[in-house]
């Protein structure tokens, strides 16, 4: 399929050769993630066209936005949490288009003034999900909605699994919470104590790796995997789209906590085109716009003057009332000598 297609030449052209392209928007962004029907729309409406390139997680787009990708595009999406890496980094610009503020007034309230960005100076909230296990029903008719079919080889003594790529703070994070420590988990004996279990759980010999979410639903829809870490919008999406083949898979964020990750819109420090790209931001925040971004991605959307135009299934999803809530967490903010800390400890477990 078209979305899955990157655009390698975007990371050749050099930053001189995009600040002449004003008649175009470079959009960094998760696979599978935008909606055709509203990036035609847009190029209409403004007389652009729009230019994607895509990466499959957070760590992966840090890197590229921190070797010369902050030159190079004008929006990215990335999840919450990394957004004040980006901003303490000084990645991304502050957004200062008035239709942006007005269009805030959308959210609900759950998503205002979030923690990442306390004075929304720097981001957009996009679409949210959660992450969790996806599995085949075949092989397992039912399994405890635990991070136990990970980490207890008595839940899962011989069956293929996969662990999720990228962040260590989300990977460790699973481990935190299987040990009650909460997947919102920071500090060195939590960290150490998910390291170990890590370590322990990578030795096993029906462990298949590491993959990232779109790949961990392929691989349990062919059989690679019977169990994996993914996203939910990732299996939602698959099963509506076609559900001869991924009908059979099945998706639950575990009962000792998961991630509700929220995905936003920031711009680049450096970005080519700065005031186009807040046209697309607040182009994308419109009600209407923000439903079919939701019902196109099977992911929820923040905006509470979208809900009456979302699928109903992913409407009530999206309320995120206490019920549905109560054991989702936002992933913690960390910096300076702990982030140091966690990534040296997640090197250590990757490379045993």
């Amino acid at each position: 399929m078209q979305r899955w297609m990157a655009v390698a030449a975007l990371g050749m052209v050099s930053t001189g050769v995009w600040a002449q392209d004003d008649d175009k928007l470079f959009l960094f962004n998760w696979t599978e993630y935008m909606d055709p029907a509203l990036v035609e729309a847009f190029e209409q409406e403004f007389g652009v066209e729009v230019v994607q390139n895509y990466f499959t997680s957070n760590a992966e787009m840090f890197s590229k936005l921190a070797a010369g990708g902050d030159a190079q595009y004008d929006v990215v999406v990335p999840t919450d949490y990394y957004v004040t890496r980006l901003i303490d980094a000084g990645l991304v610009r502050e957004l200062d288009d008035p239709r942006i503020q007005q269009g805030r007034e959308d959210l609900m309230e759950a998503f205002r003034q979030p923690p990442y960005d306390p004075e929304e100076r720097y981001s957009v909230p996009y679409l949210w999900g959660v992450t969790g296990i996806v599995y085949d029903t075949n092989t397992f008719a039912e399994l405890p909605h635990s991070w136990s079919v990970l980490f207890d080889p008595e839940i899962n003594p011989d069956q293929p699994f996969a662990l999720l790529g990228g962040d260590p703070q989300v990977s460790l994070g699973m481990a935190c919470a299987y040990q009650g420590a909460g997947f919102d988990c920071v500090g060195q004996e939590a960290w150490i104590n998910a390291a170990k279990l890590v370590s322990q759980t990578l030795e096993r010999g029906n462990f298949t790796g590491f993959v990232d979410s779109t790949a961990a639903v392929e691989q349990v829809a062919r059989g690679v995997s019977a169990v994996a870490v993914t996203y939910s919008g990732d299996v939602d999406y698959r099963k509506a789209d076609s559900p001869e083949i991924y009908g059979d898979l099945a998706f639950f964020a575990p009962e000792e906590g998961a991630q509700l990750g929220m995905d936003t819109f920031v711009v680049p420090a450096r970005a080519p085109h700065p005031q186009l790209a807040q046209d697309f931001i607040s182009f994308m925040m419109r009600p209407e716009n923000a439903a079919k971004a939701a019902n196109y991605a099977y992911y929820r959307t923040p905006n509470e003057a979208a809900l009456p135009m979302v699928d109903e299934a992913l409407r009530e999803a999206s309320r995120l009332d206490p019920e549905t809530s109560g054991h989702l967490v936002t992933t913690p903010l960390i910096e300076g000598e702990s982030l140091t800390m966690l990534q040296q400890l997640w090197t250590e477990v990757r490379s045993r």
